[in-house]
């Protein structure tokens, strides 16, 4: 099991930075495909997870 997913799982925050038209769209796509894979839950529960990490501000998007 990856670390990331490890960290998340337990309550992790993911912060990401930088540019939102080259790598932010990238980053989020990734997370929910790891949130998906190794949390073993389908697409749209990994979306609302993910919603919900950022609605918790454990997911955090600083992007320009």
């Amino acid at each position: 099991m990856p670390i990331l997913w490890s960290w998340l799982r337990d309550g992790a925050h993911f912060h990401v930075c930088g540019d939102a038209t080259r790598m932010a769209e990238d980053v989020d796509r990734t997370l929910r495909e790891l949130v998906a894979r190794h949390g073993r839950i389908g697409d749209e529960e990994a979306a609302a997870h993910v919603e919900r990490m950022a609605a918790d501000r454990r997911y955090v998007r600083d992007v320009y």
